[in-house]
């Protein structure tokens, strides 16, 4: 299946039914007054976040999505039916825009979690809601009323804990598949991966945490080129950005420092709000390099990066050094991001509370 993160839907919610203006008429029963019954409420459409889904692809497609009307009322005291409503899935995830207005309706963040679209509009009155003792045949009746409409825009932004961020082939897809269950495509090309990819890693019985990993950022990637600049937004909801870099290439266009640098540029060209998110730099690929060149280009990345960074305070002040591939380092970087992730729930728990 494609994998789809925005679609433009449009929701039309019912009209409410009219109320009715009608008189009792029976055999032998004189002036038997109004009996007019109600409109019917308007069918409303509904966003219900499903955690079995993870595309916006069905609403690729399927654009305009409308609830029913509501019946008119009836005499002898019938009211109308009300409309059906409908109820559209989504991804968990989902960020619910209005079009028009640009208003944030939903952010669908929970599993099962529903919110109104678009209201079905009130069901009019009929005319025995009109009668008094001086008003013995009312012939008043209300309309019912027009349901809401929206143009709508749906933007997945997926739920992990742990970003993957990098160039192209920096071995972001490897890392994933070497501490998760997950399997994105693995190749010697740039752009490998083409749709940000979820991994779930198990720390041990009691504590895991999700990863992402979305395609590789090049430079310009905030004004369109590449790939990545489309899927960045999946790194919103992240707690802790990993920095992910290939530490053995050498040469003027592949040194990791300019590389490290130009990724952390296009992110803060993108979003303030990503670019002071915790950073850690993870040096990929280790297991490339002799022992006494591997720690040579360790310490010249070290004094040449962070200099120029100490007083930003995003990223950790020393990076972790792995090989996906063999899997050296990985168990100490789950290890490490488990316990950061631990600490963040402490420190977020009161404000929760509180908020709830």
């Amino acid at each position: 299946m494609k994998f789809f993160d925005e679609a433009i839907i449009e929701v039309h919610a019912g009209k409410g039914g009219d109320g009715s203006a009608h008189f009792r008429r029976e055999k032998f029963i004189p002036r038997g007054g109004p009996d007019g019954g109600d409109g019917g409420k308007g069918g409303s459409v509904y966003l219900q976040a499903d955690r079995n889904l993870n595309t916006l692809i069905e609403y690729r497609y399927a654009r305009i999505h409308r609830a029913k009307h509501g019946e008119n009322g009836r005499g002898a005291d019938c009211y109308g039916r009300g409309g059906e409503d409908v109820t559209l899935r989504v991804p968990v995830g989902t960020i619910a825009r209005d079009v028009d207005s640009g208003e944030v309706i939903a952010d669908l963040a929970s599993p099962d979690q529903v919110v109104v679209a678009a209201k079905g509009g009130q069901g009019g009155l009929g005319n025995l809601h009109f009668k008094s003792s001086v008003n013995r045949t009312p012939r008043q009746f209300t309309r019912g009323a027009q349901g809401e409409s929206r143009r709508l825009q749906l933007e997945l932004r997926v739920l992990a804990d742990v970003g993957l961020l990098g160039m192209p082939n920096a071995g972001k897809s490897t890392l994933i598949r070497a501490i998760s269950a997950a399997r994105p495509k693995v190749a010697d090309y740039p752009f490998t991966t083409l749709h940000p990819n979820l991994g779930v890693v198990r720390v041990d019985h009691h504590r895991s945490f999700v990863v992402a990993d979305i395609p590789g950022l090049i430079e310009g990637a905030a004004d369109g080129a590449g790939l990545g600049h489309q899927f960045l937004r999946h790194l919103s909801r992240t707690k802790l950005l990993l920095h992910v870099i290939d530490l053995a290439p050498m040469g003027e266009d592949t040194d990791p420092v300019k590389v490290a640098r130009a990724v952390v540029a296009e992110l803060r060209k993108y979003d303030e709000t990503l670019y002071q998110k915790p950073r850690w730099i993870v040096l990929n690929k280790i297991d490339a390099l002799e022992s006494e060149d591997r720690a040579r280009r360790i310490k010249d990345f070290v004094q040449r990066y962070y200099r120029s960074r100490i007083a930003e305070g995003q990223d950790r002040k020393q990076p972790y050094c792995i090989s996906a591939l063999s899997g050296e380092g990985c168990q100490e970087l789950v290890y490490a991001v488990a316990e950061f992730l631990g600490q963040e729930s402490v420190q977020t728990a009161p404000d929760t509370a509180a908020a709830i």
